[in-house]
Formats: structure tokens, sequence, C-alpha cells
């Protein structure tokens, strides 16, 4: 039988949870008191997460659960707190599991093309020349392309799927990355610091990682935090013109498409994917400003 933990592990063990629960808790402080709305906004996308994680155990039920006797119900405190949509499915099922969708396509769609387009400003940015002249192109061409546009291209080329959906959004993110992570290198790279690595003989690859990328590291976070907002609103904009991911699956997007052709006789359905599409969009973007105040030491504790 094994004996128990000794005084020595426990607080060894303790020791190792206060490096990463302390500056957590002081960030989190610094936030609340810095940037209140940055506080509310990080409430909302914890509660974003919690949706999209415990969906099967929040939901009172399955999202895609027809009812026919249950057809444009009226929200009601017992049964459906929300109502239900002209199959009879229930809406606050519907919105919780819409959460998964907006929050993978918003996350990934956002970091893929910011980090396809930081990599891209690194390498411009400290090239400089015809390696940049010829990024910088490519990056005016890819802004060339609306994002809906794009997703009309894409969903007729490919099959109309999750991951047709994130390439569609990510692919107009590149030009946001590569812009600001580029600008960040291109002052970097005139610091005595790395010029000095360059005396010392190293190499390209290693000035770039271990002197420059960890410098535009603030403004990248920012720039993708903010672009999540961005996403979502692009997924459920494709949702509404019927290019998102295909049904049953539950999207923001396609709920508020079909509650806007029954605005007249139910008005009460297009408000739920509404709300939930205004606040996420909302807190991504008032917390990439609250980031933007806290990591930039020229803003630092500037009043609200």
């Amino acid at each position: 039988m094994r004996t128990g933990t000794t005084p020595a592990r426990l607080h060894a063990g303790a020791i190792q949870a206060s490096k990463w629960l302390f500056p957590l808790v002081r960030a989190t402080g610094s936030l609340a008191r810095q940037k209140p709305l940055g506080a509310v906004s990080a409430a909302l996308i914890l509660l974003l997460v919690l949706m999209g994680a415990l969906g099967p155990f929040l939901a009172p039920y399955d999202p895609t659960e027809l009812g026919v006797t249950k057809k444009y119900a009226k929200p009601t405190w017992g049964d459906n707190l929300l109502g239900a949509d002209r199959l009879g499915r229930d809406v606050l099922s519907r919105i919780i599991y819409g959460a998964r969708v907006s929050l993978i396509v918003g996350v990934a769609s956002a970091a893929a093309g910011t980090l396809v387009g930081a990599v891209m400003g690194l390498l411009g940015g400290y090239m400089g020349g015809k390696t940049d002249a010829l990024l910088q192109r490519i990056v005016d061409i890819v802004m060339a392309y609306p994002v809906l546009i794009l997703g009309l291209a894409l969903m007729a080329a490919l099959p109309r799927n999750l991951n047709t959906v994130i390439l569609a959004i990510a692919i107009p993110m590149i030009p946001y990355g590569a812009r600001v992570v580029r600008a960040s290198a291109m002052v970097i790279k005139e610091t005595q610091y790395v010029e000095a690595a360059t005396a010392l003989g190293c190499s390209d690859l290693r000035i770039v990682w271990r002197h420059i990328a960890p410098g535009c590291i603030a403004p990248y976070t920012v720039v993708a935090t903010s672009l999540i907002g961005v996403a979502i609103l692009s997924e459920a904009a494709l949702g509404f013109l019927g290019l998102s991911v295909p049904p049953p699956t539950p999207t923001w997007g396609e709920m508020l498409a079909n509650a806007y052709t029954e605005l007249s006789f139910a008005p009460h359905l297009s408000v739920p994917p509404g709300v939930a599409i205004t606040l996420a969009v909302f807190a991504f973007n008032m917390i990439g400003d609250a980031l933007r105040d806290l990591l930039d030491p020229r803003l630092r504790g500037r009043a609200q």
C-alpha cells in the first residue's frame, strides 16, 4: 500500500503551480483594473469556450431533433427558453452548438492566416530587396479578393465542409499578419543587438528566430486576437448566404438566414443568433484592444 504524498512533494508541487497561477492572476487583475471592458470581454470569451466545449452537457435538447408539434414555439421558461424554429428544433440548443462552429472557425482561420502572414512578414522585413518586393506583391494579390468572393469560389471548387470554410476565411487574413509583423521586423533589424549578432556571424535563420521574432509577438498577438472576431463575423456572413458548414450542423449565420425569411410572423427567431454574433465579435474586438494597451508600454496605464 502506497504512503501519502510527503510534505516536500506537496511543497514542490505548490511551487510549480504558483509559477503558472500567479502570473495568470496578476494578468487578470491588471486587465480588470485597467480595462474593465477587457475583463467583461474575457468573461464572454470564457462563456463562448464553455458553450463550445460542453455543448452536449449544456444543451437541453439535440439541436437536430425535430418536433412538429412545437413549430415556431414562443420562448417559454419551462420548455423552450428561446423558442423553436420552423422544424420544431430548440433554438437554445442550436445556439449552444453553433458556438462550437464559430469558435473553431474563428480561432483556426485567424491563427492559420495570420501565422502564414507573420512568416512572410518576418522574411520580407528582414531580407528586404527583391524578396520583400515579391512577398508584398503576393500580399497585394491576396488583399484583392474579399472573403465572400473567395468563399464563393472555394465552395464551388471544393467540398462544402468545415475545412473549406476555414480555408476561405484564413486566406484573406494573411495580409493583416504580414503587414503588422513586417513593420515590426523592419524596426527591430536596425537595433544594435541585431547588428551585434550579425557581426558575430550568426546565421540569418538564427537572427530571425532568436532576435527578431520575439519582438514581433506582441503586435502579432493583438492583430490575431482581433481578427478572431472578424473571422466569426465572416463565417456568419457565409452561413447567411448558405455557404458555411452544410446542414444539419447548426451555425449562427444559417439560423439568422432562416429567421430572416420568417421575420414577419416569427420575429423571436432572429434575436438569439443576432445577439450571439454581436456579443462574440464584440468580445474578441475588445480583448484585442485591451491586449494592445497592456502589451504596449506607451499605452500601459493610460486611463480607460
